[in-house]
Parts: structure tokens; sequence; C-alpha cells
């Protein structure tokens, strides 16, 4: 079936331009000067409408293990939750945890997707112990699975935490491959020394959360990691989740120097606060206890992230989704800060969110496309299938409303959280209608798609790396 999208605005990496866009089935076919496109029975109007790629979430955790508890968002409420935000690819997390076998913790995750997802999803690859058996399944995932990034932690002894020479030889093995090490860069070991001392001292509240995690760790790090993955022979390395001004010091320093070395940031450390989230009263800041922490607003984390953005010392923007409800989940946590369940909601509201800083002046609208679509599609083996409004590309495309506006609440998100991270916050912005390979799962606020409509993509290898 074809359809024809007319009289929208396309934005790509390249800028803005007039254009019509004819999907042919499940890929886009053309692009067309306006009125030039050939007579198509079904057609879109999209007059006064930004016409993007369907966006891309490279740092996702749907239903995982963590804390004693689960990510409440399964496959199926995640996935349908990003699809109604314009978000119409996910990479999400597989697990090996210690003394398992990598295989087999992909083998998990493809059961707890498979047949549940709306759009379309791939797999990054958690080593949770590196041994001569983990080394070997990165050559094979990378070879046969279409999986080419692997996360470690410097983060969480006695959990997922790997020490500096496991590093080392994972990151060896990556540069041998082509695969890209994605890296949580703290210092878990010190940060686990702050938290003992702390709750020592009566400090329970969930603002110290983000006291005993303190910037300096997550740079001293950052840098850690990139100079052992200069050791390994300038292996790529990913930074996930960064949040704080001293860290993106460190990448921007190996980028300068012409490293592999990339970076993203989530819209948590671009928006939110210590004081402001973390430090609610009562019990109420558990609601973004997240790692890396929420930052201070006294000092220029959020300014500093918004100008790495601009100048692409940060790559990509992802989400880091990892919700819990406050019910329950997040109340594991009281009386104990460091009992609280990791993780914020914002699937849904990742593509709005970074709109806001179009309206604020702080990203261009090419910048906007580039950081939610195809910067991570690149990124991450997916491109030119995924990110780009582009003949022969997926017919993944969001039709986005600039004289829309979204207000967002726990009373109308479609994420399985209790709470929400960005109550009463309003976007200058709206998804208007979403495709996921041709066909429309939104239209008019309305949502339908269906679980099992995704499908699985083995990705290659990144495409920035020489």
């Amino acid at each position: 079936m074809s359809i024809l999208i007319k009289g929208g605005t396309v934005i790509g990496p390249t800028g803005a331009a007039l254009q019509d866009v004819l999907i042919d089935g499940e890929t886009i076919a053309a692009l067309y000067q306006p009125g030039k496109a050939p007579q198509i029975d079904q057609t879109i109007d999209a007059t006064g409408k930004y016409v993007i790629p369907g966006a891309v979430d490279a740092h996702t955790h749907m239903e995982l293990p963590f804390g004693g508890t689960h990510a409440s968002d399964t496959f199926d409420t995640g996935t349908r939750a990003a699809a109604i935000g314009g978000t119409t690819t996910i990479v999400d997390f597989a697990v090996q945890r210690y003394g398992e076998v990598v295989q087999d913790g992909l083998a998990a995750w493809h059961g707890k997707a498979d047949g549940n997802c709306h759009i379309d999803y791939a797999f990054h690859m958690i080593l949770g112990g590196v041994d001569d058996d983990s080394l070997k399944a990165m050559d094979q995932l990378v070879a046969t699975e279409g999986i080419s990034s692997f996360k470690l932690f410097m983060a969480y002894p006695g959990v997922f935490y790997s020490d500096d020479g496991q590093i080392l030889r994972a990151m060896q093995k990556a540069r041998d491959n082509g695969a890209m090490i994605m890296m949580h860069a703290e210092n878990g070991p010190a940060i686990d020394v702050l938290v003992k001392q702390a709750l020592e001292r009566g400090e329970t509240d969930p603002i110290h959360h983000g006291l005993t995690r303190p910037q300096e760790l997550e740079a001293e790090a950052t840098s850690r990691a990139i100079w052992l993955a200069s050791v390994a022979a300038d292996c790529p390395l990913y930074i996930v989740h960064l949040s704080a001004s001293k860290a993106l010091e460190q990448v921007k320093a190996a980028r300068d120097l012409g490293r592999n070395v990339f970076a993203e940031t989530c819209p948590q450390y671009l928006y939110l606060t210590l004081e402001d989230q973390l430090g609610a009263p009562g019990f109420e800041g558990a609601k973004w206890v997240c790692s890396t922490p929420l930052r201070s607003k006294h000092e220029t984390h959020r300014a500093d992230l918004w100008q790495g953005l601009r100048t692409n010392d940060l790559s990509v923007v992802s989400t880091d989704h990892c919700p819990f409800c406050f019910k329950d989940q997040k109340e594991l946590g009281l009386g104990d800060f460091s009992k609280i369940p990791n993780g914020i909601g914002s699937v849904e509201h990742r593509v709005d969110l970074l709109y806001q800083g179009v309206v604020d002046k702080k990203l261009s609208l090419a910048r906007w496309v580039e950081t939610i679509a195809t910067t991570p599609a690149r990124m991450f083996g997916l491109y030119p299938r995924k990110g780009i409004i582009a003949p022969g590309s997926d017919a993944d495309i969001v039709l986005y409303d600039p004289n829309g506006r979204t207000r967002i609440s726990v009373e109308t998100h479609h994420m399985n959280m209790d709470h929400s991270a960005w109550e009463g916050w309003e976007i200058d912005g709206r998804v208007d209608t979403v495709l996921a390979r041709g066909e429309v799962i939104v239209a008019n606020g309305e949502y339908s798609g269906r679980a099992g409509r995704g499908k699985y993509l083995k990705r290659g290898l990144s495409d920035y790396l020489l």
C-alpha cells in the first residue's frame, strides 16, 4: 500500500525542506518537491507540521531486575508508550549476570521481548562477568546475533561491577571485532564508602543518593575508562547517561584528540536538579533516584550539557528508561536511600522534552533530529534503515505539530508507573501522527498499534568508526 505525506516540512540532519514523502509498503520510496508527487489514494496532510524520522532510543531497560524488584514497564507497555511519544525503535539491554552464560542471558531477553513489542527493537549486551567464555561470546554475538555493543559497569560492586583488568580485556576484544564498549562510569567502590558513611551518620533521605555520588567520582571513572580504551588501541568507547560538567570535560578532551570516544546524556540531566527533585520533602525525592544522579542547580551542569549537545561532545540523548512505581518499589528504600531502586521513566517524553530545547533556542531543529534519531541509528549500526527520511529507509515517520501543546501527567501518560517524573510539565509542541514501517499507529491522539508488530533488528557496526 502506498501513502503520500504532503505539505509538511521534512527535518533531517542537514536541515529543513518542504517535501512530500511517498511511502510504498514498509519503506520510503521517494521525496518530492511540493506538488510534484504522483497522485496517491491515501494521503496524510502534514501542513504546518514537521516530518521527522521516528526516534531511536538507544538506552532502555524494560523488565530489568534491579534492587530486589523489576522495572515496571514490560516490553509491551514500554514500547507502546514509546510509540505514542514518537519513538519507533528502542535498543534495550540484555543481561548476563555473574556466573551466567552470555548467550543464555540474551535468550532470556529475546523471550521477554518476542511477540510483545509494538515497535522495532534491538539489544545491547550487559557483561556482568568478563572471562574467557564471555570474551568468546562477544565475537559470536557480533558475527551472528547482530549485537555490536557491550556494556560494562565501574559501579555496583557485587552486582555488575568489572575491575580495570576485566574492562581492559573486554576493550581489547571489542577493538578486534569492531564492537562498541558502553560504560557506566562511576567509581563504585568509592561510592560504597561514602554511602556507608552517610548511613552511619543517619543520613537516609533520597537526596543523599546524589550527595554520595559526587561528580568527581563520575569524572574519575570517565577519565579512567578513556585511558583504558587508549591502551586497548583506541577501542570505541561510549559513556552512558553522562550527567556532570567534569565528566563532560574528560570526553571533550578525548574527542579533541580525535579519539573514538562518544557520550550520551538524558532528559533528566538537562532539566531536573538535586535540590528540586531529589531534595523534595520527605520521601518524595525517591521518584528521581537514578544513577548517575541528578546534579546541583547551583553548578553549571545543565548549561554545560546543552552546550555539549550543540558542539557534539555529547552525541546522543537517550532516556535510560528504567521505571519503578513509587508504591512498593521505590518504597523499598524507606529509611535507607541505598535501597531505592535506581531509575526514571521517560521513554514516552524524550521527543517532546528535546523539542522544548528547540523552542528555548538551545538546539536547532536539525540537531534535535540528530540527537533523538539519526545519530543513535548511526552510532549503533541501524542506519540508514532507521534514523533518516530517505528513499529505501524504513517508513518510521513522526508528524510533529509545533503549534500543539503537551502536558505531561501520570493521569495521561502510558508508561506502567504510578507517578510521573515530569508531572505538570508543559511542552510547546506535540506528537501528532506516528508511522512505524509504513503503518499509522498514532493519529489524532489515538493509538492503533498492537503488541507483536515490532521486529527484532540485527545491528551492524557503528558508522562513526574508521
